[in-house]
């Protein structure tokens, strides 16, 4: 996949049909939280992404085992070696969701800082506050991470200063096995947290979300097995609701859940578009109407989610008039502005807020995707672009959308893989 990149021979609508995979953001914490149980688990609706064919292969060097057909099995009864490959650490963020099972199950592990998307500073601060919070012993230089367990995890009370949703995930599945009670306050809600409290619920442990923004963990001596499945994915939804909006077509995403993207529904009807909705599916129809602007200001949920924060700044780009995005969650994730305008966009940066004066057209280009959400962005920029675009490094789509390509050929785009001489 590195060495491809594509040419998309524009301007196309793009409307019909999608089917909307498994939630990349629930499949991979769900993944490690399986290292917790000895028993067979079977793991339905797994998006076939790379994301989740790194964190098999890393899962599989260390003695676990795993069937991927239709389903994902997995059995991590014997764990028979804890060196981690830095060249498949660094690919995934979410890889520094090892640390908790690894230590509750081998008592130490050693990890080199995981990588994952360039989209600005995401330090692992809050991820060492929990776990020393719980006692874990933690020496941490030059990208390096070493911890271990002098004598035993605790139970505890973890006050994050701010919501962070590793971090929530990192406390949530480095306590479920630790006797007693722990209590984490100022948490992240975001269904594919919800989604790996209830499979971690499913296979015995004791997790309750109360009210007042806080977790209560009850330890339990162990976790068995079972079958879970995965919610659909809320970021792939709304950026194909987006691929319909800037088409001035019609869309209709099935197998979803409207209720995760209302944020994302509120901001696509401020534009102008129609949208039905139902239990399993969104329908949004554009009625070759003009696109209004939107201001946006991305926060945790229910808040405004960042990894749409690209593909709005399409919207945006394209819609008569002057509008913002303030992105409070990753300040310097802007690396699509660049290639925008280099396709005739009319956007500025100011601190933290991106301006958008919108334009009538945008012109095919040679550019480069930087990252998951940028990739997506810049695709579908492509598709509605007059002449033709090559978008560089394509391989980071791959990360995080099921068989995108095919996808969006179904609804009328026009791509082609190209090989690197």
């Amino acid at each position: 996949m590195n060495k491809k990149k594509i040419i998309i021979y524009g301007p196309n609508k793009l409307s019909g049909d999608v089917k909307i995979s498994g939630s990349k953001n629930s499949a991979l914490p769900i993944l490690f939280a399986s290292i917790l149980s000895k028993e067979d688990i079977k793991i339905k609706n797994i998006p076939n992404i790379e994301d989740i064919n790194i964190t098999i292969k890393i899962l599989k060097n260390i003695g676990i085992k795993i069937i991927k057909n239709k389903n994902l099995l997995i059995n991590a009864k014997y764990i028979n070696n804890i060196s981690f490959k830095y060249n498949l650490i660094k690919k995934i963020r979410a890889s520094i969701w090892l640390i908790g099972p690894i230590l509750i199950r081998c008592k130490k592990i050693k990890l080199n800082k995981p990588g994952g998307c360039n989209i600005g500073k995401r330090p692992i601060d809050m991820h060492i506050y929990a776990l020393k919070s719980l006692g874990a012993k933690i020496n941490y230089k030059n990208n390096k991470i070493n911890i271990f367990i002098k004598k035993k995890l605790n139970s505890n009370i973890i006050k994050f200063p701010k919501i962070s949703v590793g971090a929530t995930i990192t406390s949530i599945l480095t306590s479920v096995l630790i006797p007693g009670i722990t209590t984490i306050y100022n948490i992240a809600k975001e269904p594919e947290i919800i989604d790996t409290i209830n499979f971690l619920n499913k296979i015995g442990a004791k997790i309750k979300k109360t009210n007042k923004n806080k977790l209560i963990i009850k330890g339990v001596k162990k976790l068995t097995g079972g079958t879970y499945k995965i919610i659909p994915d809320r970021i792939e939804t709304g950026t194909y609701l987006i691929a319909g909006a800037i088409s001035k077509s019609k869309i209709t995403c099935y197998n979803t859940n409207p209720i995760f993207i209302k944020s994302i529904i509120k901001k696509l009807i401020l534009s102008g578009a129609k949208i039905k909705i139902k239990k399993d599916f969104i329908t949004l129809n554009m009625n070759n109407k003009k696109l209004k602007p939107v201001n946006i200001i991305t926060n945790p949920y229910p808040g405004f989610p960042t990894d749409m924060q690209p593909q709005f700044t399409l919207l945006n780009s394209i819609a008569l008039g002057k509008s913002y995005i303030k992105e409070n969650i990753f300040p310097n994730r802007f690396l699509h502005i660049k290639e925008l305008n280099k396709m005739g966009t009319n956007i500025k940066i100011k601190n933290n807020k991106i301006i958008c004066i919108g334009v009538n057209k945008i012109l095919g280009n040679n550019i480069n995707a930087t990252d998951l959400r940028s990739s997506a962005c810049l695709i579908l920029a492509g598709c509605i672009a007059n002449g033709n675009t090559i978008i560089n490094s394509i391989h980071h789509i791959y990360r995080g959308y099921e068989n995108v390509l095919k996808k969006l050929t179904n609804i009328g785009a026009k791509i082609k893989i190209l090989n690197n001489k």
